[in-house]
């Protein structure tokens, strides 16, 4: 169980709130069924989006993660970068933000990077983070463009086992780029703090929870 964060358990009101953290079956990624479900595309008009990267900017300052720039790898983390670059100006620290494309431009100004150019130290920011993926392609990009992938800043960090060529393997995809990877990762909430709400709110849900917990968990 986690200490008690209240900034976490806001944040995942509000995402039940808006339904994007669901409950109930769903096939993940890794081919597990997870009795939740969280899916930052449905924060999907101005109002959701603007109190969303308020939790992106009040976990990031918390954190003391120094950064010069914010990176938001495609797709999802293309609206993010972009708001939480507008709201850090809101509050006195405006940074440059640039995601990429999936597919090569080979008009204009071409290439796959949109925004400001790489540099310094990189902040990356998604939405949760499953194999970290997404997390080693944009630390390519970065490293390719003569920056320094610095940090990653997530919504929910899920807390369960990576896999690795299919396989369960016993860290989860957060310690891996924390540890293996060398970077900084901040999350707005984790699993902890998902079990914590749903304690005096959903007992047969936590319950559900708590078991897939046991079975494929670990502690970051």
């Amino acid at each position: 169980m986690s200490n008690h964060d209240p900034l976490a358990l806001d944040f995942v009101q509000f995402a039940v709130e808006c339904g994007v953290l669901r409950f109930g079956s769903f096939k993940t990624k890794a081919g597990r069924m997870s009795p939740y479900f969280f899916n930052a595309g449905l924060f999907d008009d101005g109002a959701r989006l603007g109190r969303l990267v308020e939790f992106y900017a009040q976990r990031l300052l918390d954190s003391g993660i120094e950064f010069d720039m914010v990176f938001g790898p495609a797709y999802k983390g293309i609206p993010l970068a972009a708001a939480l670059a507008v709201e850090l100006a809101r509050r006195g620290r405006n940074v440059p933000f640039a995601y990429n494309r999936k597919e090569a431009k080979d008009h204009g100004e071409g290439g796959t990077l949109v925004g400001a150019p790489l540099q310094g130290r990189v902040l990356i920011v998604d939405d949760v983070m499953s194999a970290g993926t997404a997390t080693r392609e944009s630390i390519h990009i970065i490293q390719a463009a003569g920056a320094t992938p610095h940090a990653v800043l997530i919504a929910l960090d899920r807390q369960e086992m990576a896999t690795e060529n299919g396989n369960d393997v016993p860290y989860s995809a957060v310690q891996f780029v924390r540890e293996q990877l060398g970077l900084q990762v901040a999350a707005i909430a984790k699993l902890g703090d998902l079990m914590e709400y749903l304690t005096d709110r959903e007992a047969d849900v936590y319950q559900q929870v708590l078991a897939y917990r046991e079975r494929y968990g670990v502690m970051s």
